[in-house]
């Protein structure tokens, strides 16, 4: 992060820092880093997506001063699009569940989202919620005209990920390979595009829950992965861009949240730990001249009323 002023708020997304995790280091294995995207102003990589579509639309003229926006969302990717709208001036309506965490609705809402809330079973997920909301952030866009930025299928994400990946490269310039689970697949896309650029051998591995096995089976199940919801074929996701795919248990990420926060002392979420629990196995099978690059995707103060650092208890709730 840079040491300079600020003319925006929105000018402090971005530059966050590379962080080395020697104590999950494999013994005789390759090296692990992770970009600390908690560092950004609403503590989430995805500031870096909203920033994206919402500029990407303003160009185009999609968006003009003064129009509203709407997007159906699990928490991060809302408060980033409520942080960039109210920067813009753009009112924001977000359409979410009642089953997330309430720190997440609230700093919506903090920064001035209108929040619409789809019931669910005893406050709890279930099939069809994705079409539910989906349903329901479009019934919005029909009633007040506002812009769908429709996160899943929108490839302006893919421009911001592409500088984050860049910011890679300038930290890092001996990246061996690259590890990112997929939520919408644009971070993964973006990132693979800057770092295949710079030098065709590098590796690029995805990240998916065991319990929702979509890219390697074609099937979907429940997960505690908040910030992943793959349904059908991801559109952002390109076969050809990625070399393997990691099936992750629910479990083996929580626990190595754990680890991250009790050994490097950084607290993130359960989608961090499954990247981390990754990159430990690509390490352990890789040289100890290598570098295996990973993401933290936000941080682990959104989630500490969920349970995940107190017990294995899971939500099922795994929108993005």
């Amino acid at each position: 992060m840079g040491s300079r002023n600020y003319l925006s708020t929105l000018e402090a997304i971005g530059e966050t820092p590379m962080v080395d995790l020697p104590s999950l280091r494999p013994k005789e294995g390759a090296s692990i880093s992770v970009k600390w995207e908690g560092a950004n102003p609403t503590g989430s990589l995805k500031d870096r997506m909203a920033l994206a579509i919402v500029k990407a639309a303003r160009k185009r003229g999609d968006i003009e001063p003064g129009d509203p926006v709407v997007e159906f969302t699990g928490g991060s990717t809302g408060t980033s699009l409520a942080f960039v709208c109210a920067v813009l001036g753009h009112p924001f309506h977000v359409v979410t569940a009642d089953c997330v965490a309430d720190e997440k609705i609230a700093s919506m809402r903090a920064l001035g989202a209108q929040v619409n809330l789809v019931e669910t079973p005893d406050g709890t997920a279930h099939d069809g919620l994705f079409d539910d909301l989906r349903e329901e952030a479009l019934r919005v866009r029909d009633q007040t005209g506002a812009y769908f930025t429709n996160q899943f299928e929108n490839h302006d994400q893919l421009d911001g990920y592409e500088a984050f990946g860049n910011e890679i490269l300038n930290q890092r310039h001996d990246v061996d390979e690259f590890v990112m689970i997929v939520g919408t697949g644009g971070c993964a896309m973006g990132t693979a595009r800057a770092l295949r650029g710079a030098d065709a051998n590098v590796r690029i591995s995805v990240v998916e829950p065991a319990e929702s096995p979509v890219l390697t089976e074609g099937t979907t199940g429940e997960h505690s992965v908040q910030g992943t919801a793959i349904v059908g074929s991801p559109p952002l996701v390109d076969d050809d861009a990625y070399d393997r795919v990691y099936t992750i248990p629910n479990e083996d990420g929580i626990k190595c949240v754990r680890e991250i926060a009790q050994e490097e002392g950084i607290l993130v979420g359960t989608s961090t730990g499954m990247n981390v629990t990754a990159a430990k196995q690509i390490a352990a099978n890789r040289d100890p001249d290598a570098t295996v690059v990973t993401v933290a995707c936000d941080t682990g103060l959104k989630y500490l009323s969920g349970g995940l650092y107190e017990g294995l208890e899971e939500s099922t709730f795994c929108l993005c």
